[in-house]
């Protein structure tokens, strides 16, 4: 890849959300891998945070970009949460869902279907609601850092939920590794981390843009979480893999983690 690794500067210059949202949040084509892998994530994390599952005060999103299904299931067991990113623009634009401006993406299938899988398709505008009135900050992130959310400062969190984003945040396995135990110190002792790894992942795009990966296996994901300091609850590995024109990865992964208590 030209001048190697797509830093933050790069993310903050050229990630653009509207064609990041058109390229893998389209929901006017009809069956895709996209949609496949939408469907997967709103399934894992409703049996994450459905009845009997994870439930807490407090829980902080890493990495949220421009998206908010992944909180549709969480936002029915925590009272308070926190949306973050690296970029501007991803920040601005779950404001403007948040806010609910005229310009803000339309989300109505994914919380129609994470309703469905709660049993009443028909309460997705009070689902909607209910995770506006929970999310009540929007920062800026940086899982490469020892304080991820500095110079915010937050209390310990019961729950950090990333997905899709550590892998592309980190230009190295060791950088991958050192982030997950920056994650970890977000956390409560006996605090959960959820999180979704896309595997085998080196680059993807958004627009005509290439935007940088670390290619990770699902060993190396499930030891760097044990090397974080969390004991593996569940871990779901599937094949499922994106249009290959746009994000050629080998399968996904799925892991519910608990931080383990000061020794």
């Amino acid at each position: 890849m030209e001048g190697g690794f797509t830093g933050g500067e790069e993310y903050q210059k050229n990630f653009m959300p509207k064609d990041y949202l058109t390229t893998y949040y389209n929901f006017n084509e009809g069956p895709s891998p996209e949609a496949e892998m939408l469907k997967f994530n709103l399934e894992c994390l409703h049996k994450t945070f459905g009845p009997g599952g994870l439930k807490g005060d407090t829980l902080i999103d890493i990495g949220s970009g421009p998206t908010i299904y992944q909180l549709l299931a969480a936002c029915e067991s925590f009272r308070d949460i926190t949306m973050s990113d690296f970029t501007d623009r991803n920040r601005e634009e779950l404001e403007k869902w948040l806010k609910k401006d005229p310009g803000a993406y339309d989300w109505t299938p994914a919380v129609k279907l994470a309703c469905e899988l709660e049993g009443d398709s028909g309460r997705w505008r009070e689902k909607e609601e209910k995770l506006r009135s929970t999310v009540k900050r929007v920062l800026k992130c940086d899982a490469n850092l020892s304080s991820p959310l500095a110079p915010a400062v937050l209390p310990p969190a019961d729950c950090v939920l990333t997905l899709l984003a550590m892998e592309c945040a980190c230009c190295s396995l060791d950088a991958y590794r050192a982030a997950l135990r920056n994650l970890a110190s977000l956390l409560k002792p006996g605090g959960h981390l959820v999180t979704t790894v896309t595997l085998d992942l080196s680059s993807y795009m958004v627009g005509k843009r290439q935007f940088s990966c670390v290619a990770l296996e699902k060993e190396e994901v499930e030891q760097a979480v044990l090397d974080a300091g969390f004991d593996i609850e569940q871990l779901v590995h599937s094949p499922l893999s994106y249009s290959p024109n746009c994000a050629p990865n080998c399968g996904v992964c799925f892991i519910v983690a608990r931080k383990k208590a000061a020794a």
